[in-house]
């Protein structure tokens, strides 16, 4: 099930991924090559287990600590800096991983998801 703050983003995410959260996606820009979205991460929001099928880069538009927990198991962390990118591969088939603000302030980042 998806649930987003911003009804309109419903089926948009749900091409995307699948999960509960309390911020919405913004939609920056989509086209048949890539699909752009801004998206929030309060203090300490823990996103629910979800997936992405192609790869992304991710610019850290205010930056922190996202750790990245498996739902295998394992976990990595990112120490994402503020104006800097960073390259996120396609998650392997079958498996998903959740999103975790370890930081004291949100973080603020733009996606761009190849769609390919």
């Amino acid at each position: 099930m998806v649930c987003i703050a911003f009804g309109g983003l419903i089926g948009w995410a749900a091409s995307t991924f699948a999960y509960t959260r309390s911020q919405p996606l913004i939609p920056q820009f989509e086209n048949r090559e890539v699909k752009v979205w801004k998206t929030i991460l309060a203090p300490h929001e823990n996103l629910g287990m979800h997936r992405h099928e192609h790869g992304r880069v991710v610019v850290a538009l205010n930056g922190g600590t996202l750790s990245i927990p498996q739902e295998k198991g394992g976990s990595r962390k990112l120490d994402l800096k503020t104006g800097q990118a960073y390259w996120l591969a396609a998650d392997p088939p079958g498996e998903l991983h959740g999103d975790l603000n370890e930081s004291n302030k949100p973080i603020e980042m733009m996606v761009i998801e190849l769609q390919r």
